[in-house]
């Protein structure tokens, strides 16, 4: 646990995937609805410069295109169910950092975006209102998909060998399905959209959503992955604390020290160990996994 989380954790947003969930059906709402409106919301610098700060936001209730009522709700049950389920795993915390610094990435990209824009097509943007126009179809390249693809490929990452229905019907590991989007997000990366100018924010938001999830990777790879075996020993665990109040929460599987003994302690499973083993910050790094 770093000085941050434990200064800020508990600001973290519970139940962040409920929100998200909330904010897709809302822009959906919108989109067929009033669909003008919707172009109000949009994650544009442009507009933003000139007064419209509400955008940094509001981009969020942006939905992907093309989605019908049928296709909306099953997208909603899938995300919510992965979502929740790396909430619970990761902690609260750590899930609201991957979520809103992919944001901030988002965010920061468009700027970045604007700017490339009128350094390298600047005689193609022009002025207002021909800028404005530009700006107001590029800024539709940022939307909840990419936010989705991102939750996806981490939870891919973290339940490799857990099965999902294809179809509903074809029996699938996520970690196929993962390495799939990954490289339907690079292919589009590279195949753009054709407009230059809207092929510079659609790469931008892929850029931002491929970035978040490598940075989590690189920096979680060791711990990150969760077999189901595991996932049922942790549950097991946490229903014997329930029942039992005496039993200690943690208990470092090398030293026995517990919560108890040091309440400065901290607490990891190691993801290597053939079992249900906890070990405290001193030995963590140190132990001979469990074979």
């Amino acid at each position: 646990m770093s000085n941050f989380e434990k200064k800020f954790g508990k600001y973290a947003v519970k139940n962040l995937s409920l929100v998200l969930i909330l904010c897709y059906a809302a822009g959906f709402l919108i989109q067929n609805v009033n669909s003008v409106f919707l172009e109000f919301l949009t994650l544009n610098p442009y507009q933003i410069l000139h007064g419209q700060i509400w955008r940094l936001v509001t981009w969020v209730l942006v939905p992907p295109s093309g989605n019908n009522l049928f296709t909306m709700l099953i997208m909603l049950l899938f995300y919510y169910s992965i979502g929740t389920s790396l909430e619970r795993t990761w902690g609260v915390y750590r899930y609201n950092l991957y979520l809103f610094t992919g944001m901030v990435f988002t965010v920061v990209g468009s700027f970045a975006a604007t700017g490339a824009a009128y350094l390298f097509f600047g005689e193609t943007v022009g002025a207002a209102p021909v800028a404005a126009l530009y700006f107001n179809a590029a800024a539709k390249a940022f939307s909840t998909y990419y936010i989705n693809m991102s939750i996806f490929l981490a939870y891919a990452a973290t339940f490799p060998e857990a099965q999902v229905l294809l179809m509903f019907i074809i029996p699938i590991k996520v970690k196929w399905l993962g390495i799939v989007y990954a490289g339907m997000l690079v292919l589009e990366f590279f195949q753009g959209v054709g407009e230059p100018v809207l092929n510079l924010f659609y790469r931008t938001a892929i850029a931002a959503s491929l970035l978040n999830f490598l940075l989590f990777w690189f920096r979680s790879k060791n711990r990150m992955h969760l077999s189901p075996k595991q996932m049922k020993r942790r549950q097991q665990f946490k229903q014997e604390v329930r029942r039992n109040p005496k039993i200690t929460r943690h208990k470092c599987a090398v030293c026995g020290q517990s919560e108890e003994d040091d309440p400065t302690l901290e607490f990891r499973f190691c993801s290597k160990c053939n079992g249900n083993y906890e070990y405290c910050q001193h030995h963590l790094f140190t132990h001979e996994h469990v074979q």
